[in-house]
């Protein structure tokens, strides 16, 4: 993304401190135009301390302002203080960068049914297509080529990006982001096999309902359920690349990265962070705040609080202490050598 708005917002530091809800040290009249990374940093930027281990870069940056926590002492530059720099810094963002968004109103180009209840200040891009009975609340961003089938309901303030599908009867609540090609609704993997080793598809009846504030990442896939429901739960944030299988359910604010894996009616609880490549299979249960860290592969239910690695899964610690151990294998084996020849 650009660094800079396409309507370019300036602000004094004393300025800013104030919209931010924060005090500053320094030289309150400096002029902000946006923020940047400490690398990139020059005249007019903002930027912040994240840690300790980034103040050589941070001495080095060429910033007009920075954000800091509390107990930093002084700098060069006007500094504005906070109990947590890098949240601070998102606020800031919003100030300075508005991403793109288009107006509202639905194109010519897009097809939408009669019977669609669309809210207010909706905008629905050029060849998307809208099915009969969707509803579509306030203010949603539908961009070009989104396919929504019939009765799937979408609440406000949702932005649904290119090539994204939201299959028939679907359910979005509030402030759903779904990135470009996300498919929302596809079926389930569902198969019996007959006796001469063919299969047959068991029919997905079943629907997804993503509560308010979910984001799905591009190009991930969330599958309906066979006979009740896929549910993913408010606050979870869903990056690229992910597959969540059938009547899975996941809970509140749980992150689940780029690649990972949830097979069938497996429920995931609250808080847990499902690290890239991880793997879990179906009929499964994963505790609240649960960490799995990335490539590993779960092969049971985990109480709350779990944090494991490696495949087949063990406990971080374990796991870590047995991977210490395996460079000295070639040594070891040296060792033996030697006694087997005495």
């Amino acid at each position: 993304m650009s660094k800079k708005s396409e309507n370019p917002v300036c602000l004094t530091v004393a300025e800013l401190a104030q919209r931010l809800g924060c005090p500053f040290e320094g030289d309150g009249e400096k002029i902000i135009r946006g923020v940047a990374s400490l690398e990139s940093a020059g005249e007019g930027d903002l930027v912040f301390l994240a840690h300790p281990k980034f103040r050589p870069l941070f001495e080095q940056a060429e910033a007009s302002a920075a954000i800091v926590s509390l107990e930093e002492k002084q700098g060069k530059i006007p500094y504005l203080r906070s109990k947590t720099p890098n949240l601070t810094f998102l606020k800031a963002i919003r100030i300075f960068f508005q991403p793109y968004l288009p107006e509202s109103g639905i194109h010519p180009k897009a097809v939408v049914a009669e019977s669609a209840k669309i809210g207010k200040d909706v905008s629905v891009g050029a060849y998307s297509v809208v099915g009969k009975e969707v509803e579509i609340g306030d203010g949603t961003i539908i961009f070009p080529h989104v396919d929504i089938y019939p009765y799937a309901k979408i609440g406000t303030g949702c932005i649904l990006h290119s090539q994204v599908t939201v299959r028939e009867g679907c359910i979005l609540g509030n402030r759903v982001f779904l990135q470009n090609g996300a498919v929302i609704g596809a079926d389930g993997f569902g198969y019996a096999r007959k006796g001469d080793g063919t299969h047959v598809k068991i029919p997905q009846m079943g629907t997804v309902i993503l509560e308010d504030d979910v984001e799905v990442g591009a190009n991930t896939t969330i599958d309906k359920a066979a006979m009740d429901k896929t549910i993913i739960r408010r606050g979870t944030k869903i990056d690229n690349l992910v597959q969540i299988a059938h009547s899975v359910e996941i809970g509140e604010n749980t992150i689940v990265i780029s690649q990972a894996g949830i097979a069938g009616s497996s429920k995931i609880g609250k808080n847990v962070i499902i690290a890239g490549q991880a793997g879990i299979p179906d009929h499964v249960q994963i505790g609240d705040n649960s960490i799995i860290a990335a490539q590993a592969g779960v092969i049971g239910s985990l109480p709350a609080g779990s944090k494991v690695a490696g495949s087949p899964h063990m406990k971080n610690k374990e796991y870590w202490r047995m991977w210490a151990n395996v460079k000295k294998i070639p040594e070891l084996i040296k060792e033996i050598k030697k006694l087997k020849s005495k």
